[in-house]
């Protein structure tokens, strides 16, 4: 098997706006070609206990070879004590999309 060229990152926040904020940083800085946002409900576990929440849930789209910096700037970025930051490789995709992604990803 081939190594991916490309990935899905995927990171979550408690407000939309923060949300849209941290895909507009992400995107205009060019770790990542575009970001989808939207809402989700989230259970998990912290300190001790169940929890749930709304949050509002990133998936960036970009080039494998900026997995690691675009990581690292979310959490930069993010102000929960541990975001999630999440990648997945795109093992196929739309050559021309691809291609896309590819340029909007360039200056990096």
């Amino acid at each position: 098997m081939t190594t991916p060229e490309y990935a899905v990152v995927t990171t979550t926040t408690d407000t939309e706006k923060k949300a849209r904020a941290l895909a507009a940083e992400l995107v205009g800085e060019r770790l990542a070609a575009c970001a989808q946002v939207y809402p989700i409900q989230s259970v998990y576990r912290w300190e001790g206990k169940v929890e749930q929440s709304e949050e509002w849930r990133l998936d960036l789209k970009t080039r494998a070879e900026l997995v690691e910096s675009l990581s690292a700037r979310i959490g930069e970025l993010h102000d929960y004590d541990v975001p999630e930051i999440i990648a997945v490789p795109v093992v196929a995709g739309g050559a021309s999309y691809l291609g896309w992604v590819t340029e909007e990803t360039q200056s990096r």
